[in-house]
């Protein structure tokens, strides 16, 4: 995808601020899937809530808003969380927690910051929180929210491990050997690729060594950290490889090729087999 294209397809999703404008988009631009629009949109979400972080999270926001789920509560209101989220245009899912960790601090805790891991377990098993309109109310939050959350973590990595098995059939159907993380792991590699070929093959000319699997639509934002925390120590550890963007990325985002890094946005079908008999 252009630039050019990603950057209409963005006005339009903030012209409309709803999923409702995917198909809308789909329709528009036929070349791609409602998988890399929805994908598209998802990030342009995530980014916006990194960007209002600071504004809703400080003790003087997070005690209105808890002042105000108190008095929809007293006042026998239904759905208090959604509305509130959708007011303050936050994440029902952040703004559930938010509710849940001043919950806990106030009537457990004596004022103090309750534990993550302890808060993280009541936001993924809703029936362990005390109060019955509470846990009514942040299960509703969770349901509703198709970004964050441990309903949406959940669906994101089995939608990653489908498409690792995804490749992994390709490759075998291919008979290229490999290993996978797990195998690397017990050698002593901290951070692996999805795949280590035994043997590498070659596309337009450049070696592939490993390949990394994303679910995800590659924009500049998620490329930029990927290539920081993960794909230039796949390239120190392994020499050059491939990175699969399974939704599409900015074509413009594609330069490390000669470096040793080249994206796609499906298994090649060009690729070069080493034979060990030609000399």
């Amino acid at each position: 995808m252009k630039l050019s294209v990603y950057n209409t397809i963005i006005e339009i999703m903030h012209k409309h601020n709803s999923r409702d404008c995917l198909p809308l988009i789909v329709k528009e631009f036929p070349d791609f899937s409602i998988s890399t629009i929805g994908s598209i949109y998802a990030q342009d979400y995530q980014k916006k809530m990194r960007k209002t972080h600071h504004i809703h999270y400080n003790p003087m926001k997070m005690e209105m808003y808890y002042e105000q789920y108190l008095e929809g509560v007293q006042n026998k209101e239904r759905h208090i969380l959604l509305k509130i989220a959708n007011g303050i245009e936050l994440s029902p899912a952040l703004l559930a927690r938010m509710i849940l960790e001043r919950y806990l601090s106030s009537t457990k805790y004596g004022g103090e910051n309750p534990p993550r891991s302890y808060v993280t377990k009541l936001m993924k098993d809703n029936t362990l929180i005390n109060d019955p309109m509470l846990a009514s109310e942040i299960h509703e939050c969770l349901v509703s929210d198709d970004h964050y959350g441990p309903h949406v973590d959940n669906i994101k990595q089995s939608i990653g491990h489908e498409h690792e098995c995804k490749l992994n059939r390709i490759l075998d159907s291919l008979n290229l050997a490999y290993i996978g993380e797990d195998q690397m792991r017990t050698r002593g590699f901290d951070k692996t690729p999805d795949v280590k070929l035994e043997v590498p093959f070659s596309v337009d000319g450049h070696v592939i060594n490993w390949i990394e699997s994303k679910a995800s639509f590659g924009d500049e934002y998620s490329h930029r950290g990927y290539l920081k925390d993960q794909f230039w120590s796949y390239w120190n550890r392994f020499g050059p490889g491939m990175v699969i963007y399974w939704f599409g990325f900015i074509e413009e985002l594609d330069t490390d090729r000669e470096k040793g890094i080249i994206l796609s946005d499906n298994f090649p079908e060009n690729i070069v087999r080493m034979n060990p008999i030609m000399k």
